[in-house]
């Protein structure tokens, strides 16, 4: 199966959730949700998988999990897949 790999840096407790797009080749994200009991990335994974077109399943965390930067994995997605959903 092919696996795509991303580095994004989350904004909790933001006024929307929202894919803002990259700077230096990371991908900045914004989720309303708070950094309490894994919420934020619970609705970082949720928010990537609806503007990505993937399942839930698809999408998750390999590092990070306590940090602001983390690095992502999409299941199904080539690079150049994932990065022309977020860009397009």
């Amino acid at each position: 199966m092919v696996t795509a790999r991303l580095n994004i840096r989350v904004t909790p407790r933001s006024s929307r959730n929202e894919v803002r797009g990259f700077v230096d080749d990371v991908l900045q994200v914004r989720v309303t949700a708070a950094p309490v009991d894994g919420r934020a990335n619970e609705a970082v994974v949720r928010l990537l998988a609806e503007h990505l077109g993937v399942p839930r399943t698809a999408v998750r965390i390999v590092t990070g999990n306590a940090a602001r930067e983390k690095l992502v994995a999409v299941d199904g997605l080539t690079t150049e897949e994932l990065r022309g959903r977020l860009v397009g």
